[in-house]
């Protein structure tokens, strides 16, 4: 049968948008969360989108978590997916060009909050580079960054579609927005991630564990766990009840741990796996 109708996507403003682009007042958290509160009001949307580009020439943006956050939990009192559009271009000298480990880091920490989809931004414009593809449509580096890392992240977010969030911790650095990890959490790291100072600009360094459930509320079972160093490859031994499995997103199967409660990741500069407890 034809299509009938149109979708239009409506693409929010990030936290660092100023009061007078957001159309409320107050510090960042209330100005940001009030204008998400009037978009989904007045809006009713079955969906919520956004942007919030981190890689500036010199520094890193200091709030992508704190924006990270804001949404997941708009999203979860709302009852509505979220879709997260990343940074894959510069175009201006203030922005910088993210290489595959950024955006690895990007696409991964958007699954651990929860996130449903993924965007680019952006796939050809011109004044943008590299972007996925040039004008006459050879793809680019990203283009190839993305055919392995993008699958990845769909068969992931496909696992957790049924699921809901029920946290996401910091291990190492805590950034705006940032949670350390609870001692009633069931899943750690073993042995322990250092805690080290967060510095405005610099790079966020440690892990992120996202935790899903069955159940709203309930005690999580799978665990997003992602590499927050975008630059060096690491290895993690996660901690959890039962026997943990990791989910191998080439072939689509969860695969047992041989040590039950621990679990050994390779995590790629700025990559994440699905690891789950099975009882």
């Amino acid at each position: 049968m034809p299509v009938t109708g149109s979708v239009t996507e409506i693409n929010l403003l990030p936290t660092y948008a100023t009061n007078e682009q957001l159309g409320t007042t107050g510090d960042t958290v209330t100005a940001y969360n009030a204008y998400l509160k009037q978009f989904i009001d007045v809006v009713k949307p079955g969906l919520i989108s956004w942007d919030h580009y981190q890689f500036a020439i010199d520094h890193d943006m200091p709030d992508y978590f704190l924006n990270l956050s804001l949404i997941r939990t708009a999203s979860l009192n709302a009852k509505l997916p979220f879709l997260n559009i990343i940074q894959a271009a510069t175009w201006t000298p203030k922005m910088r060009e993210p290489n595959e480990g950024e955006m690895r880091y990007l696409i991964f920490t958007s699954a651990a909050y929860g996130a449903q989809g993924i965007s680019y931004y952006v796939y050809n414009a011109p004044g943008h580079s590299p972007c996925i593809a040039k004008a006459d449509g050879t793809p680019t580096p990203v283009y190839y960054w993305l055919k392995k890392i993008n699958p990845e992240f769909a068969t992931i977010a496909s696992e957790l579609k049924t699921l809901h969030s029920t946290g996401v911790y910091h291990a190492g650095m805590l950034p705006p927005g940032a949670v350390s990890i609870p001692a009633k959490f069931p899943f750690n790291f073993d042995p322990p991630i250092p805690a080290a100072s967060f510095e405005k600009g610099l790079p966020v360094k440690g892990a992120l564990l996202g935790g899903f459930s069955k159940r709203t509320n309930g005690r999580p079972s799978h665990v997003v766990v992602v590499n927050l160093d975008y630059k060096k490859v690491t290895t993690v031994t996660v901690t959890g009840p039962g026997h943990l499995e990791v989910f191998d997103t080439t072939n689509k199967v969860w695969r047992r741990s041989s040590e039950p409660g621990h679990i050994t990741l390779r995590l790629e500069p700025g990559g994440g796996q699905l690891v789950r407890s099975v009882r």
